[in-house]
């Protein structure tokens, strides 16, 4: 029996990662990708949710590297059935931020006078009280934490999760109008059309025309979820 959650997430600090760089600026975009969520809800690598890796993949106490390992801790939510979808905002706003830095040399050698101009940067940081919204698909029942922390300020947010009435399956050309990664849906369903979000690891595509099976909640218009969705992790 396929359960489906919606999440509300709304931010308490200023959400930031590098979506993007222009020059000085770094960019947040307003959208979490599916991947980000997935640890921040201690999905991966839980006894909880049985998704426990192998030692030499360890997430829950010491990574002995700084190196993504995304098939390797993302795989075993394959395995129990569970799927987080990508945040989209509900209702957000941006604020800019500059730093600045410089040098301190301790043993400087005698050269040429320089002018000592420090670097400086921008950060393009999504607000406190923004508000997200995703779904989870699991094959059972889920406790999801009530907060979570993301990004590369370890932001507090709130997650509010409701549990959606009963659902059909259709089946035809339709529009997913929620964020998805492609690779997770491009190998079972026939995609038609989308706009692309540039984010890493993996971009995103959103207001998906596409071609499969989708489901459909009783009482909440223009959503469609595809049916056949999993991880995967090459193209």
């Amino acid at each position: 029996m396929v359960l489906i959650y919606r999440c509300q997430l709304e931010l308490h600090d200023s959400l930031y990662y590098a979506t993007r760089e222009i020059g000085r600026l770094y960019e947040t975009e307003p959208i979490i990708h599916n991947y980000a969520l997935c640890y921040a809800l201690g999905l991966v690598d839980s006894q909880i949710y049985s998704t426990t890796v192998a030692e030499e993949h360890s997430y829950r106490y010491f990574c002995p590297e700084q190196v993504p390992k995304y098939e390797e801790h993302l795989t075993p939510l394959n395995q129990q059935g569970i799927y987080v979808t990508p945040a989209r905002s509900l209702d957000h706003s941006s604020i800019l931020n500059t730093w600045k830095y410089s040098n301190n040399n301790y043993h400087v050698e005698m050269e040429k006078t320089q002018k000592n101009i420090p670097s400086f940067g921008r950060a393009k940081e999504i607000a406190p009280e923004s508000i997200f919204e995703f779904f989870v698909i699991s094959q059972k029942e889920l406790k999801l934490p009530k907060w979570i922390r993301l990004g590369k300020w370890m932001s507090k947010a709130e997650v509010t999760v409701e549990h959606l009435p009963k659902h059909k399956i259709s089946e035809g050309i339709f529009t997913c109008t929620h964020p998805l990664n492609p690779l997770d849906v491009m190998f079972t369903n026939q995609v038609i059309s989308y706009d692309v979000v540039n984010m890493p690891p993996v971009s995103l595509i959103q207001n998906v025309q596409m071609r499969g099976q989708y489901y459909q909640v009783d009482g909440i218009q223009n959503l469609k979820i595809p049916v056949q969705i999993q991880y995967r992790f090459r193209n």
